[in-house]
């Protein structure tokens, strides 16, 4: 049975979005599937687009989510010479032409095309030139591109990996440029031969690529290679059925890393992004992903980028994440957090695990573990209390930790707590309400054994401290 190699070839004019990197993880997980290699090849012919620092990006991106390619990094401009001899190659044998239709020309062509209400395409105007007129053009320095020559009947048939059988009429394409006048390819010569000579069984893209699919099988034949095995996946929507966009959260992959999105997450909810098991299984660690992966389980509708589903399946990674590994992403990330620079992180971030949704999410909104927080003193007093019993149940708490040997365990803490509230004819409202009032200054935080548990002896005595002077 033939190996199973897949590419993933993005041009370096940006920075990778969820739509770009999604076709990275199809095509790695089915070549690990099959025992295959996944092949990184870079497609940078578009010489006025070419941005340098895109190409640093794109395997950053990879090395983050985990995708590691086989072999070196195949460089699409490097390649130049060689694109060039195949296309002269096609002249050769009659299967390509010179075209030398100015882009004045063109534009017009496309204008009168548009006003008649006639799909845009090239007229063939140079499609039969004789050799003499050929000659007298490039005497005269007249600038050319090459064009495939596209077969007026027939049809492009083949089987999808996602879709299955597919017919596209020939007729219908018109004849694409395959070289430019400044002798780099066009995107529909170049991605073939490097397909064909890097030996890719399978391409993976999106279905926007359906209509060229006709062409590039064409081109296949007319230089009598097999064809590999096209799949195209879904395009990817929002949540309210509309195109991607960023208010759907379609952002540049890497600021989900900033944003505290762990890449093992991150990894799972782009491989859901079309494709499920068969189960109601969403949690799948990278080997599961390459065990379970199938491309006939990747549906032909549209994936729902749905930012909520990554908000719940990331917060699942992060439970299941050791502290110490967390402890580490985080200072990495946020190195100028007050909170990851505190002694007490380790059980800052014990108690916030549970509550953090991303990794962020602990560099706000919990200013009380690192500053004395501020209130009204109406705060201090529970709904069902009094100023009295919660000065009561204050002071006994103050007194009681004072005296007694600091508790090691949340639990211990939690115990010392009821035991006041029993010994001193208290509720539960005037001793744990107004106790975890005066150590976070809000009425919605964590427990306040967690929170003693965190500030130690000394912070916890001086908050519960000021409580009674705001009291008085």
């Amino acid at each position: 049975m033939q190996k199973v190699i897949t590419r993933f070839a993005p041009s370096p004019t940006g920075k990778l979005h969820v739509g770009n990197i999604r076709t990275a993880v199809f095509a790695y997980l089915w070549a690990k599937h099959n025992n295959g290699k996944f092949l990184l090849r870079i497609e940078d012919t578009d010489r006025e687009r070419f941005i340098p620092e895109a190409i640093e990006y794109i395997e950053e991106s990879l090395k983050w989510l985990g995708l590691s390619y086989d072999g070196k990094v195949v460089y699409q401009s490097k390649r130049k010479n060689i694109h060039k001899k195949y296309a002269e190659q096609l002249v050769d044998n009659g299967l390509a032409y010179k075209c030398f239709c100015s882009k004045e020309r063109l534009t017009k062509l496309r204008a009168k095309q548009i006003e008649k209400k006639l799909p845009p395409g090239y007229d063939g105007k140079c499609r039969n030139l004789t050799k003499e007129e050929i000659k007298k053009l490039q005497n005269e320095g007249r600038p050319h591109v090459i064009r495939f020559k596209m077969p007026h009947k027939g049809k492009a048939i083949w089987n999808d990996g996602i879709r299955g059988k597919m017919e596209i009429d020939y007729n219908i394409s018109d004849d694409q440029i395959i070289l430019k006048a400044d002798g780099f390819p066009t995107y529909h010569l170049a991605s073939i031969i490097d397909d064909h000579e890097a030996g890719i069984t399978d391409v993976i893209r999106g279905e926007e690529w359906i209509p060229s699919t006709p062409k590039h099988i064409a081109i296949y034949k007319a230089f009598g290679w097999d064809t590999p095995r096209f799949s195209h996946m879904p395009h990817i929507i929002g949540i309210d059925k509309k195109k991607l966009s960023k208010r759907h959260g379609d952002t540049a992959i890497l600021d989900y890393k900033e944003q505290g999105y762990l890449p093992e997450a991150m990894l799972n909810f782009l491989a859901l992004l079309g494709w499920n098991d068969g189960t109601e299984k969403e949690i799948f660690n990278c080997q599961e992903l390459i065990k379970y992966f199938s491309l006939k389980r990747v549906s032909k509708a549209p994936a729902v980028f749905d930012i909520e589903k990554l908000n719940w399946i990331n917060g699942q990674y992060i439970r299941k994440s050791d502290n110490d590994k967390l402890k580490r992403v985080i200072k990495e990330l946020y190195p100028n957090s007050k909170i990851t620079s505190k002694n007490n992180f380790d059980r800052i971030l014990e108690i916030e695990k549970s509550r953090l949704i991303t990794l962020y999410d602990i560099t706000k909104g919990i200013d009380y573990y690192v500053k004395k927080p501020k209130y009204d003193k109406s705060l201090l007093v529970f709904k069902k209390s009094s100023i009295d019993a919660t000065s009561k149940g204050l002071k006994a708490t103050y007194e009681k930790l004072l005296k007694n040997t600091w508790p090691k365990e949340i639990i211990d803490f939690n115990n010392l707590l009821i035991e006041i509230v029993s010994k001193n004819n208290l509720s539960n409202g005037d001793v744990f309400w107004p106790v975890r009032v005066a150590l976070s200054g809000l009425e919605k935080s964590p427990s306040p054994s967690e929170l003693m548990w965190v500030l130690g002896k000394k912070e916890s005595l001086n908050r519960i401290s000021y409580a009674l002077d705001v009291l008085k």
